[in-house]
C-alpha cells in the first residue's frame, strides 16, 4: 500500500479540514461572540425595565462591558473556548454554565455595592439577565453544532482517524468515535503489526464504514507510519494494553516525524473502575481508578434529596414512632433505641439508631446475626425486623448527615472486617454514605447472610448501584421499598 501523491493531500486537507488553518480565527469570534452577547443581554433587560424607548442609563453600559471583560477571565480557567469536536453538547454547555455562573456572581456581588443594586442587580432584572445571556451563549453553540455536522455529514471539515489494536479496547474506541456523530471523525482503519489477520468484530466494521473484507481493514506499523507522514491521517488513537508499552513508546519515536495528533488510551478495562477521573497533579495527569461517587454537584443534589426526603417521612412517622417506641418499653426491659457502631463514608465509625428488638444489644467485636426463630429476638421485636419498622429511627440518622435514604445498608463492623478479607471490593460500598434502603434490599438481598454467596451478592448489587447512581434511580427504589421493600422472608 502507498500513501497519497501531494497533491491529493492538499485536495483531501481542503475538505476535510477547511476550518482548521483558521482554528485561532474562529476562537476570536467566539470570544467575541461572547462578550457582545453579554452585553446585548444586559442591554436587552435595560430597554425592558427602563420604559425608555430605544435608550437606557449608561451605566448599563459599563456594567455590560466589565461583565464582558470578566467573562473572558473565567472563560481562561473553565477552558470554554477549546475544542469541543470530540465532546457531546452537554459537556460543553456544563462549562458554559458554569464559566457564566461565576462572571455572573462576581458582577452582581460587586453591583451591589453601586448605585445599580437597587436596579439593575435587583429582582427581576437581575434573574433576567443570567438566563437572557445563559439563553443566547447556549443557543449560538447549539446551531453552530448543528450547521457543522451537516457539513460533516457530507464529508466537509471531518477527521482522518487510525486505531492501533484489534482487541476490546480498540473496539471500545471505535464504538465510542461511531457514538459521536456531531465530531466527524472517519475511521480509515486498525493497525497492529502482531494481529495483522484479525478478525474484528462487527462494531469494528460499522464503525469503520467499510464494506471490504474485513481483513482490508487492518494495516501494520509500516503501514500506519506511511500514512500519517504523508499526511493521510489527522489522528492516531493508540489502544494497545497496558502490557505493550515498549512497542508504545517505539512507535510514539516512528510517528514524531508527522503532524497527526497521536492519543494515547490507557488501557483501564483490566481494573473495575468505580467513578473514575483525571486530576493534575502538578502538571502531571493521573488518572484515579476508583474515584468520588458523590462529589461535586452530585453530593448538594444527594443531600438536598436527603434532607427533604427524611424531613417529609419523619413527618409523617413521627406518631407512628412514639407508638412504637411505647410498645418497644412495655414488652421488654432495656433502652428503646439500641445505638450500634457501624461503618459510614469513607469507612468512618459512626452511631446508627434502631428500635430495640432484642433481649440483648451486641455492639462488641463479635456480633451474631439474628437467624430464624432466634430465642434473643422479642415478640414485638420480631414483628418490627419483619416489616422493618425498626430502621425508622435512621430517618434521624439522615438528618445528621451520618446516612441517606438509599445508599448501601451498613454493617456491624465485626460483620465489616470479617468480609473485607473475603470478598474483593468489599470497602467501595463506603464510598458513599450508607443507606436505609437500597439496591440489594430492593432485589431481595437483605436479612441473614448465612453464607458468603449471599453477600458478594449483596455486595455486587452495592457497588452497581454506586456506578450508575442517579437521582431518579434513589426514587424508584424509594418506591420499591414503599410497594414491596418493607417486608421481607430473608428478615429476622
Amino acid at each position: 500500500m502507498t500513501g497519497i501523491s501531494g497533491r491529493d493531500m492538499s485536495t483531501n486537507q481542503t475538505q476535510t479540514g477547511m476550518i482548521k488553518p483558521y482554528a485561532s480565527k474562529f476562537v476570536f469570534i467566539s470570544r467575541a461572540l461572547d462578550s457582545s452577547l453579554v452585553v446585548a443581554a444586559m442591554a436587552l433587560v435595560g430597554l425592558i425595565n427602563s420604559g425608555v424607548s430605544g435608550t437606557f442609563p449608561l451605566e448599563y453600559w459599563v456594567a455590560g462591558l466589565l461583565a464582558g471583560l470578566i467573562y473572558q477571565v473565567s472563560a481562561e480557567f473553565t477552558e470554554i473556548f477549546r475544542s469541543w469536536r470530540s465532546e457531546s453538547l452537554w459537556a460543553e454547555a456544563k462549562q458554559v454554565i458554569l464559566c457564566w455562573s461565576v462572571c455572573y456572581s462576581v458582577v452582581v456581588f460587586a453591583g451591589r455595592f453601586t448605585e445599580l443594586g437597587g436596579t439593575l442587580f435587583s429582582w427581576p432584572q437581575v434573574f433576567q439577565w443570567y438566563v437572557f445571556t445563559l439563553t443566547m451563549l447556549l443557543f449560538w453553540r447549539l446551531v453552530t453544532r448543528i450547521v457543522l455536522r451537516q457539513l460533516r455529514i457530507r464529508g466537509y471539515n471531518t477527521r482522518k482517524v487510525a486505531i492501533v489494536g484489534t482487541g476490546a479496547l480498540a473496539q471500545q474506541v471505535a464504538s465510542r468515535i461511531k457514538r459521536c456523530t456531531w465530531g466527524g471523525y472517519q475511521v480509515s482503519g486498525f493497525y497492529d503489526d502482531r494481529h495483522k489477520n484479525t478478525i474484528l468484530d462487527e462494531e469494528c466494521r460499522r464503525a469503520s464504514g467499510a464494506d471490504s473484507k474485513v481483513s482490508d481493514l487492518v494495516g501494520g506499523f509500516d503501514f500506519l507510519v506511511e500514512q500519517a507522514e504523508s499526511g493521510e491521517l489527522d489522528s492516531i488513537f493508540i489502544a494497545l494494553p497496558m502490557r505493550a508499552e515498549k512497542r508504545i513508546q517505539e512507535l510514539l519515536e516512528r510517528l514524531s516525524n508527522s503532524t497527526a495528533s497521536v492519543y494515547v488510551v490507557p488501557d483501564l478495562f483490566v481494573f473495575e473502575l468505580l467513578h473514575a477521573r483525571t486530576i493534575n497533579l502538578n502538571g502531571l495527569p493521573a488518572f484515579g481508578l476508583i474515584g468520588e461517587p458523590m462529589s461535586g454537584l452530585n453530593s448538594w443534589v444527594k443531600r438536598a434529596e436527603d434532607v427533604i426526603g427524611a424531613s417529609i417521612i419523619l413527618s409523617f412517622i413521627a406518631i407512628p414512632m412514639l407508638l412504637i417506641a411505647i410498645g418497644v418499653k412495655l414488652t421488654s426491659r432495656g433502652p428503646i433505641i439500641f445505638k450500634q457502631h457501624r461503618y459510614g463514608l469513607d469507612g468512618r465509625a459512626i452511631q446508627v439508631y434502631k428500635f430495640r428488638s432484642m433481649t440483648v444489644c451486641e455492639n462488641n467485636d463479635v456480633v451474631t446475626q439474628a437467624t430464624k426463630n432466634d430465642m434473643r429476638i422479642t415478640p414485638f421485636g420480631g414483628f418490627l425486623r419483619k416489616t422493618s419498622l425498626d430502621e425508622l429511627p435512621q430517618f434521624i440518622n439522615v438528618l445528621q448527615g451520618r446516612m441517606s435514604i438509599v445508599g448501601p445498608r451498613p454493617h456491624a463492623v465485626a460483620h465489616n472486617e470479617e468480609y473485607r478479607v473475603q470478598i474483593p471490593g468489599y470497602m467501595r460500598r463506603h464510598k458513599i454514605k450508607p443507606g436505609i434502603t437500597g439496591w440489594a434490599q430492593v432485589n431481595g438481598w437483605r436479612g441473614e447472610t448465612d453464607t458468603l454467596e449471599k453477600m458478594e451478592k449483596r455486595i455486587e448489587h452495592d457497588l452497581h448501584y454506586i456506578h450508575h447512581w442517579t437521582i431518579w434511580w434513589d426514587v424508584k427504589i424509594i418506591i420499591k421499598t414503599v410497594f414491596k421493600g418493607f417486608i421481607g422472608k430473608n428478615a429476622y
